[in-house]
């Protein structure tokens, strides 16, 4: 084996083999596999190799399109066959939810690139001629599906890969990493050690395993799922005989699977519940499992073969050939973990993977963009292995794992927080809201209330793809903080602390608009190289060299983990986490100063601290707490950022005060509608790596000409181009169910954009939607249309910031 190698990839399934493939594609081939058995061997050899393009994320329909893609193409280049077959993919609607879905899906589809179809019953059933079912009111089919065989397409990988320069080194055990003095990794394996830049895991079912060797906690478990090969299948035979093309894949929710043709015959893969869940070497594989099967479990799934011979009579008149069981990693929201490892520099994780060989072919392309490129040409955040925090320990990770996959094929909605291993982190306050009717929704691991229930109404979230009666009181909600004054509880909010002698110096290269002065807070966000935006923090400067920084739950480890690998080496800076020492209660509203001020000696006059100001004091009993005079609502208010061992207290004080002034409690629901009428931009949907800053509309807040910053020379080139997009404000007159986000705009019957967030705007009284449109149409007064669940409405771009344009409310 080699000595040195630029990267060294550890794993030699679908995943890893893709990897090498995309990186000697880059030109990168001084690249080396490391494969402990044969390549294939865990759960790649074994799997049922389908490839569905059915998601309503935009940015994971794109990654799985690019695999589609590679995999067409890879016969042709490397000789090797890949047993690829176009079949299509269709899916069966008994539910006026599933229905629902399909149809909010059919307006992301264009946006996504992909062909798809919403059928009629009769439609569906020419396709699916096996299907008995006379209760289904649709099907969703996208005929560009298929399936693929699994050994063979990663053998095409890796001779491509191969046949480029790279390397694969068989029956190779890594044993060890150590970083070396001079920055590079050291591999040890059992046939010699191998030096390298970087370092991707790729291990499979072994990722919590090698992720021990590095140090990390890998949130992700195996699991056991199977599916029946059966004899052969008359009808199958017939089509055959008479040259029909092979039957699409059929997916119905009544029998919670997979079917296939497999040969003649069929496959049948139906889809374990929780209960019968079982879950495959938490305490790390067996050192003799390599291309091994585990016994076949038919009573875990008893149910589904019930439903399935009554929907699909034709299984029932044939007998079994074969079982195939065997492990595959999941991951809590059924996602990879693609990206950075936090904490550990040129160490890149490709594990967590929910279907290597759905994955494989993408994850081998956009990693290796991110590595040679230093960016991805896409948003690839939902994929980043640090969206999950410390919080992602092994007991949470087995709850959710069960959870994902044993509710996989269950009904599931917009913005729906799962129960399992929850609750898990909750501030002081926690059941003291409970008892006023908070109803929980969960960020970064913390409990935080959606909404609250009064006037009866259950204490229960209410979920679906139309609007539902929480709504009204989610209005009330609205209502108080827009005319009297609302408390919003924000305690999960990342919160860091930056110190040092050049603190100042620092930050400021890192952020794209000025520093704030001493007692003065400014909006300020870290950008990519290539522009994009990294991350949004909230900067408050508490001193000359000392800054307080918050930024939106989901990104606590992975903001973290940016900034620490940026600072000096001397340790001149200190970049503290302080999120879980603080909580945050956001009061706000036009009585908020007249709630706040009795209950504090910190003059909370406009005069004394307008807004954009911080300052520190005591807020009742409660001392050092850390006020600024911002928000997410658009109104005058203040958050208070207090240690948690004053927060029950503090609650009560705010509350008892609150209630002269007509206070109410508010939740995550109120909060969006507030700050989607003051078109504020939300990280990860309305801004994002792969936007450029301007893009986004954030340029009120890119200083160019204050000196360099990360990601200035991008934003310059972009500002320069004649082909621009522009983040626009849209109001759409709907009724009966709102925007979401990634729905396809149309001008003249051609998708021109879409939109990035939206809800509907109670104090106007129809929806405000941020959408990405091209300059021309831009401008205010364009009208264009836009599909909600089928129906084709009028969206009107308007100014931003509809509800008062001028901020004069916040500035009371």
């Amino acid at each position: 084996m080699q000595a040195h190698a630029r990267v060294v990839i550890v794993g030699g399934g679908c995943v890893g083999a893709g990897i090498l493939y995309g990186l000697a594609k880059r030109g990168w081939t001084d690249v080396a596999l490391l494969e402990r058995t044969q390549l294939t061997a865990g759960s790649t050899w074994h799997a049922a190799g389908l490839i569905p393009s059915y998601t309503r994320n935009i940015n994971v329909g794109r990654m799985i399109k690019k695999t589609t893609e590679i995999y067409e193409g890879l016969e042709a280049e490397t000789g090797q066959p890949v047993g690829w077959h176009k079949c299509g993919q269709l899916r069966i609607a008994n539910s006026r939810d599933r229905l629902d879905e399909f149809k909010s899906y059919m307006s992301v589809a264009d946006v996504q690139g992909m062909r798809a179809e919403l059928l009629t019953p009769g439609e569906a059933r020419q396709l699916a001629p096996l299907l008995d079912n006379d209760h289904m009111l649709g099907a969703l089919y996208h005929p560009d599906d298929g399936h693929i065989a699994p050994a063979d397409v990663t053998i095409a990988m890796a001779k491509g890969a191969r046949d480029l320069g790279a390397k694969v080194y068989l029956n190779t055990e890594v044993t060890g990493f150590r970083r070396t003095p001079g920055g590079e990794w050291l591999v040890q394996t059992n046939k010699g050690d191998i030096t390298c830049e970087h370092v991707i895991s790729a291990t499979g079912n072994y990722a919590r395993q090698t992720g021990a060797l590095l140090g990390l906690d890998i949130p992700a478990i195996p699991i056991l799922h199977q599916y029946w090969i059966t004899e052969v299948v008359p009808e199958i035979v017939e089509r055959k005989r008479q040259g029909r093309p092979e039957m699409p894949i059929l997916r119905d929710e009544g029998f919670e699977g997979y079917l296939r043709e497999e040969g003649d015959g069929l496959m049948f893969g139906p889809y374990e519940r929780t209960a019968n869940l079982k879950l495959f070497a938490e305490d790390g594989v067996p050192s003799w499992f390599g291309a091994d099967l585990v016994e076949e479990d038919f009573e875990a799934v008893s149910w589904n073969w019930e439903q399935a011979l009554q929907l699909v009579p034709a299984l029932g008149r044939v007998g079994i050939k074969a079982n195939v069981r065997g492990p595959f990693q999941m991951t809590a929201d059924e996602l990879p973990l693609m990206g950075p490892a936090w904490g550990l520099p040129n160490v890149w994780l490709a594990e967590g993977v929910p279907g290597g060989i759905l994955w494989g072919g993408t994850i081998g392309y956009y990693l290796s963009e991110r590595i040679v490129e230093g960016g991805n040409s896409l948003d690839t955040s939902d994929l980043d292995p640090r969206r999950f925090g410390d919080y992602a320990n092994k007991a949470w990770t087995r709850e959710k794992v069960r959870e994902a996959w044993g509710t996989h094929a269950e009904q599931k909605y917009p913005g729906q927080d799962m129960p399992a291993a929850r609750p898990q982190k909750t501030a002081p306050s926690y059941d003291r809201l409970t008892e006023l009717g908070a109803v929980w929704g969960v960020l970064n691991g913390w409990e935080m209330p959606n909404w609250f229930a009064r006037d009866g109404v259950e204490a229960k979230d209410q979920y679906s793809w139309r609007w539902t009666p929480k709504g009204n009181l989610v209005a009330q909600e609205v209502q108080a903080v827009r005319t009297a004054v609302g408390l919003v509880e924000m305690t999960p909010m990342t919160k860091f602390e930056v110190s040092g002698p050049s603190a100042a110096a620092w930050l400021d290269r890192i952020i794209a608009n000025c520093l704030p002065a001493v007692g003065k807070v400014t909006l300020a966000h870290h950008l990519t190289a290539g522009g994009g935006v990294q991350a949004e923090y909230m900067v408050a400067r508490l001193g000359e060299d000392l800054f307080y920084l918050i930024s939106t739950p989901r990104a606590e480890r992975w903001n973290f983990d940016d900034l620490s690998r940026l600072l000096p080496a001397d340790g001149s800076i200190s970049l503290k986490n302080v999120t879980n020492d603080r909580g945050c209660f956001t009061v706000v509203g036009p009585k908020a100063r007249e709630v706040l001020q009795p209950l504090t000696e910190i003059d909370l006059s406009n005069e004394k601290f307008p807004w954009f100001s911080v300052a520190t004091g005591s807020v009742a009993l409660a001392s050092d707490v850390r006020l600024l005079r911002v928000n997410y609502e658009g109104e005058l208010g203040w958050e208070l950022y207090h240690p948690l061992s004053y927060q029950r207290q503090l609650l009560d004080a705010i509350l008892k005060e609150g209630e002269k002034h007509g206070m109410r409690l508010v939740g995550l629901h109120a909060l969006e509608s507030l700050r989607l009428e003051k078109s504020y931009r939300a990280m990860y949907r309305d801004m994002n790596p792969e936007l450029n800053a301007l893009e986004s509309g954030l340029e009120r807040f890119i200083r160019l000409d204050k000196g360099d910053f990360v990601g200035r020379e991008a934003v310059l080139k972009y500002k320069a181009r004649n082909d621009q997009r522009r983040s626009v404000t849209l109001k759409i007159e709907t009724d009966g169910a709102s925007t979401l986000a990634s729905e396809g705009l149309y001008s003249d019957g051609e998708l021109v954009g879409r939109i990035t967030s939206g809800g509907y705007g109670y104090a106007l009284g129809h929806d405000v939607a941020l959408a990405l449109l091209p300059e021309r149409l831009s401008k205010p007064g364009t009208k264009l249309e836009v599909a909600i669940l089928g129906e084709w409405k009028i969206a009107e771009v308007i100014a931003d910031s509809p509800y008062d344009p001028t901020s004069a409310r916040a500035r009371m």
